[in-house]
């Protein structure tokens, strides 16, 4: 019995071998590199970089030179009542300043008095200001200060988006990976069950032993092919799962082929590609974490709005002084005694509106604050948190793998045994059953691990260049 056994197991390590042979790898460094470029959620993101980009230019356009022309003109019953020309060009500057040249033509039989200007027309320059409200800070002015921080906070935020899909992708990866692991035992053991059955029926045949025998080789036979097809269908499963994440250019999606496998060693690959090598925790810095960061800079935002409001509390005085020439080419013809003067003053009694806004404004403030402190204290812990149950798993697979070989040496043992008549098939099916636990334990703690890995990457927000 024991050379038809030798014969069998040769011929199925020469099976799997050519089995093996043709398959196809898709390394996790290639999987999350295609993940990272490809994938929709990823490219959108950037979207959101060059929607930013876009917002900080139109704020800008609150400080674009202006050109104004307003034209006029009235003919009624062979009389011109008016004929008014007005162009303006207008040059915005900070602290709510504008720079102002005009020119100005008017004429007409019914013109107004005050509209009366040499023939010529008449050139004027001059600044306007806000001496108030609206000196250090206006809604321009907040606007572009807004602009420039939602700017970096939405490069904060791309990170952050970016390293969620990739978390998600790896913890796809782990599964396919995991159940790709067990399909392999239960492979394994189901062609070593069937060689099991083929030897005990010919000894049974042969009347060397019990033929009830056959009954209960037939029996772990059948049970090893059931698991075999629920581990295919956990593989089928997580595949499709890990497809979702697998796109190639102009939003193409990809499938896997049925010849495609995981790669099983990705000890030395896993930290070098999620960028975690070292010590984490060393090298780390909590204040250049992207979700505080982006946190930091909303909350700069809040305040530039907070500084706006209680801007406002102060009147609105607006002054406006233009020197008058009729010849504009000559520069000391802007004399001081030839001008257009106009001062402006607004405020409200009671300002109700006024004060409210700057009460939401510093509760917004605080609030924002709050949140800040407890989503650092949160990130600390968490990755204290990541850190001890990453060096708790590591110790639990160096355990469960002397579990694994201690079971092999058990089940070797019992099946020697078995070959000289010395124990029972119940034992080798008892034995093979816990050796079989013991390998699907030790794929779950993998697994965890490579998880846990993967959760220490999405704590640190990290988003790896290559």
């Amino acid at each position: 019995m024991r050379g038809f056994l030798t014969t069998a197991f040769l011929l199925f390590c020469l099976s799997t071998f050519a089995q093996e042979s043709d398959a196809q790898i898709v390394s996790f460094r290639e999987f999350i590199g295609f993940v990272k470029q490809y994938h929709p959620i990823a490219r959108q993101a950037e979207l959101s970089i060059d929607s930013a980009q876009a917002n900080l230019i139109r704020s800008r356009g609150g400080f674009d030179p202006k050109i104004e022309v307003d034209y006029e003109r009235k003919d009624f019953k062979g009389s011109e009542y008016y004929d008014r020309l007005n162009a303006t060009f207008k040059v915005p500057v900070w602290f709510g300043i504008d720079l102002k040249g005009n020119f100005e033509q008017n004429e007409g039989e019914f013109l107004d008095p005050a509209e009366t200007v040499p023939s010529e027309g008449l050139y004027s320059a001059g600044v306007s200001m806000s001496l108030g409200e609206g000196l250090w800070i206006n809604d321009r002015m907040a606007t572009l200060k807004q602009a420039k921080l939602f700017r970096n906070q939405v490069m904060a935020d791309f990170d952050i988006r970016v390293n969620e899909v990739l978390f998600e992708a790896s913890s796809a990866y782990f599964d396919w990976l995991t159940a790709y692991l067990d399909l392999m035992i239960f492979r394994d053991f189901l062609d070593n069950a069937q060689i099991r059955f083929e030897a005990v029926k010919t000894s049974a045949d042969s009347g060397e032993i019990a033929a009830i025998d056959t009954v209960e080789a037939k029996i772990a036979v059948q049970d090893r092919r059931l698991n075999l097809q629920q581990a295919q269908l956990d593989v089928l499963k997580t595949s499709l799962a890990l497809a979702n994440f697998l796109w190639i250019g102009n939003n193409i999606p990809m499938e896997l082929q049925p010849n495609t496998i995981p790669d099983t060693d990705l000890v030395d690959d896993i930290d070098l590609v999620l960028n975690i090598q070292g010590d984490p925790l060393t090298n780390f810095t909590l204040e250049n974490h992207p979700k505080l960061l982006s946190l930091r800079l909303k909350i700069d935002g809040l305040k530039i709005d907070q500084r706006l409001k209680t801007n406002k509390l102060l009147p609105q005085i607006d002054v406006e002084y233009n020197f008058l020439t009729e010849t504009p080419e000559l520069i000391n013809s802007f004399e001081t005694q030839d001008y257009k003067g106009k001062v402006t003053f607004r405020m409200p009694l009671f300002l109700r509106k006024e004060r409210g806004d700057l009460q939401l404004a510093k509760i917004k403030v605080r609030d924002a604050g709050l949140d800040l402190d407890n989503t650092e204290i949160q990130i600390k812990n968490n990755i204290e948190s990541i850190y001890r149950e990453l060096q708790a798993l590591q110790e639990q697979n160096s355990q469960i793998a002397e579990i694994v070989d201690n079971y092999q040496i058990l089940l070797s043992a019992e099946e020697r045994k078995f070959g000289f008549g010395e124990s029972s098939l119940f034992l080798v099916n008892a034995r093979e059953t816990k050796l079989i636990d013991a390998r699907l334990k030790s794929n779950s703690l993998l697994n965890k691990f490579y998880l846990s890995k993967a959760k220490l990457f999405k704590s640190l927000a990290i988003n790896p260049v290559q």
